[in-house]
């Protein structure tokens, strides 16, 4: 009598089930695909940050190299030689930097210009196919901008203070501020971060050249640990031997006991 009805039921629990699963089905896909969307947004505004902290730090040392070219006097019995060097150092500055910037604000402009919502490519491809290569490009640019900036400053007061009493100590004093910048930049900075930058997609995370005395430091702890813990288990295995061993004597004078 009640089969019919039972059946009924049990078809209408799984249409109900499958109507929710397929409910479920959609509401993950609905939540992947913002998952993917935000994730894309993320990517772009991570390059977008990166290409607008070269673009603009080129752009404010091109603009001191401009006007250094432009508000400076220079005297007519400077000598020729340095005159073409400074000119030609301070030109090179602006050159670089402003393809720098411009490379920058070209690929800025063209990744926000992707559209994180159909996705026709995945951003990362884009990225490597579009303009990685005028990143590296970009930067490496900037990099050799620094050290000829460096060069301006080491020159300009040669040009500035010629034919004061005191130039030689204050030019000097100058080009020597420049020279010690320049090392460091060499010597620390670009030599840390350069090779990293300008890897591109294959960067590793750490220069092994450049970590091993940490790396050693590391290995050299993680090896008293080592050490230590197997001395406090060579000193902890005789107290339980003994422990053991007190054990087993009670236990044989236990036994003694009873049979007496």
């Amino acid at each position: 009598m009640f089969a019919p009805l039972t059946a009924g039921m049990n078809v209408a629990d799984m249409a109900w089930e499958v109507k929710c699963r397929e409910e479920d089905m959609k509401q993950r896909a609905l939540e992947n695909e913002r998952r993917a969307i935000d994730d894309a947004r993320r990517s772009v505004d991570e390059k977008a940050q990166q290409l607008k902290a070269i673009s603009h730090l080129s752009a404010l040392i091109a603009g001191f190299a401009m006007v250094v070219i432009v508000e400076i006097q220079i005297d007519d019995d400077l000598n020729p030689v340095l005159l073409c060097i400074f000119g030609f150092t301070t030109a090179t500055v602006v050159g670089c930097m402003l393809i720098a910037m411009l490379n920058c604000t070209m690929m800025l402009v063209a990744i926000l210009r992707y559209n994180c919502v159909l996705r026709e490519v995945p951003f990362q491809d884009f990225w490597k196919m579009r303009c990685e290569e005028d990143f590296i490009f970009a930067l490496r640019v900037f990099t050799y901008g620094i050290p000829m900036f460096m060069c301006t400053l080491a020159e300009i007061g040669w040009v500035v203070y010629n034919g004061h009493n005191q130039r030689i100590i204050a030019a000097s004093i100058i080009t020597g501020i420049a020279v010690i910048t320049l090392l460091m930049w060499m010597l620390h900075t670009e030599r840390k971060w350069g090779d990293f930058l300008l890897g591109g997609s294959n960067a590793k995370l750490y220069d092994p050249g450049l970590r091993t005395d940490m790396l050693d430091v590391q290995l050299q702890q993680q090896q008293q640990q080592q050490q230590q813990q197997q001395q406090q288990q060579q000193q902890q295995q005789p107290e339980t031997e003994l422990k053991e061993n007190g054990g087993v004597v009670e236990d044989d004078e236990s036994t003694g006991n009873n049979r007496r």
